[in-house]
């Protein structure tokens, strides 16, 4: 993605950064100290990737795993973030249930699959929600999710029924 393309995108969101206009504790507290969490990790050093979008996303993944303390993820290119956020995170090729996955808008069949897999604790990032708005709509608008956050390089997709459905378009 070019500069000019990324600039826009953010200045396009500028009003929904850091939280600004959530009312609700819970998700105010997600944005502004796992998915806009500006301060330094004691990871972060050990992460020097060129790609600065996969590095970006790195960090956040690395930040959900120590949010979210999985036991069992399925193992996937950013396994070495995962792990740094949550040591004790075995990483398998099949799971019986989703603590905290990862796939991509593009991989319809394994989303689906993911999502049956979902329950209340359940966190599930969607990458490269720009690619399929209406997908990533449909997922927003599926009765099984309740609190989606669109971060426009992905999605992330919670299953808590006892909270009120909502989705947030958040600048990150």
């Amino acid at each position: 993605m070019n500069q000019v393309k990324r600039g826009l995108v953010w200045l396009s969101r500028i009003h929904r950064c850091r939280g600004f206009g959530i009312q609700s504790p819970t998700d105010y507290s997600f944005v502004r100290y796992v998915i806009n969490e500006h301060w330094p990790y004691y990871a972060y050093d050990q992460f020097d990737d060129d790609d600065w979008l996969r590095n970006k996303l790195g960090r956040l993944y690395f930040r959900l795993a120590n949010f979210v303390q999985p036991a069992v993820m399925l193992a996937d290119e950013y396994t070495q973030y995962w792990q740094a956020g949550c040591k004790r995170t075995k990483f398998q090729s099949i799971i019986n249930k989703v603590e905290l996955a990862r796939v991509d808008i593009d991989d319809a069949d394994a989303l689906e699959t993911l999502i049956e897999k979902c329950d209340k604790h359940s966190v599930l990032v969607v990458e490269g929600i720009w690619r399929n708005w209406d997908y990533w709509h449909r997922i927003e608008q599926d009765a099984r999710t309740s609190v989606t956050f669109d971060l426009y390089y992905c999605g992330i997709v919670f299953f808590d029924k006892s909270r009120y459905k909502h989705n947030y378009k958040i600048n990150f």
